[in-house]
């Protein structure tokens, strides 16, 4: 509902339109390497591989596409990681239809597209001292390693972890194990609690 609605509102516009529209990051590879496309639209939840894994999927087939990130996930959670694997813009759904255009018109016409809070955010990380760099241990996951502590966070289980990132419980269990050693921390009970405090601070409001 939430993608025909979208492609309802570019189709609307006379200098845009949608060629293809695709509900997990296989179909739209597909989709990709048939549609000759200006632009790429995605979340970063979908069914099967994440949007993050996606974005370096396009990069590493179509590395001129550009992909503009549209999502309820807040940018201060994922926002710096979808930009550095590739997107080229990065806006909450709640931003409003004018603002979802303007974002497609920005990064079509070769600019990145960012809130003016996460454009400041960047450019203080960027000046930022060495201390303040190091100051959360959380970034040093990586990608994969943070979507399975923000589902820790969120109290699933490693079976439930699995089943959503379509991950065997082996290798939850090794992921789990990584991020225990990166944020010094020595079971799992203390960890839950870690990461449910630390999305909590970050303002985060789960997405269903």
């Amino acid at each position: 509902m939430t993608r025909s609605g979208m492609a309802e509102v570019i189709n609307r516009q006379a200098d845009l339109q949608v060629l293809g529209q695709a509900s997990d990051a296989s179909e739209a590879i597909s989709l990709l390497v048939k549609l000759k496309l200006d632009l790429i639209v995605t979340d970063i939840t979908m069914p099967g591989k994440g949007g993050i894994d996606f974005i370096k999927d396009v990069r590493a087939i179509r590395p001129e596409l550009p992909v503009l990130v549209v999502t309820l996930h807040d940018e201060s959670l994922y926002a710096e990681r979808a930009l550095r694997s590739g997107a080229r813009g990065y806006l909450m759904k709640d931003a409003g239809a004018a603002k979802f255009l303007e974002a497609i018109r920005q990064v079509l016409s070769g600019q990145a597209y960012l809130s003016s809070q996460l454009a400041t955010r960047m450019l203080d990380a960027m000046s930022c001292s060495k201390e303040k760099a190091e100051a959360s241990p959380v970034a040093r996951l990586t990608d994969r390693e943070f979507e399975v502590f923000r589902l820790i966070g969120l109290g699933k289980t490693a079976k439930e972890i699995g089943e959503i990132l379509h991950l065997s419980s082996k290798t939850v269990d090794v992921h789990r194990a990584k991020i225990k050693a990166k944020l010094n921390i020595q079971d799992v009970t203390a960890l839950v609690s870690y990461a449910a405090r630390w999305l909590g601070s970050q303002g985060f409001q789960p997405v269903p």
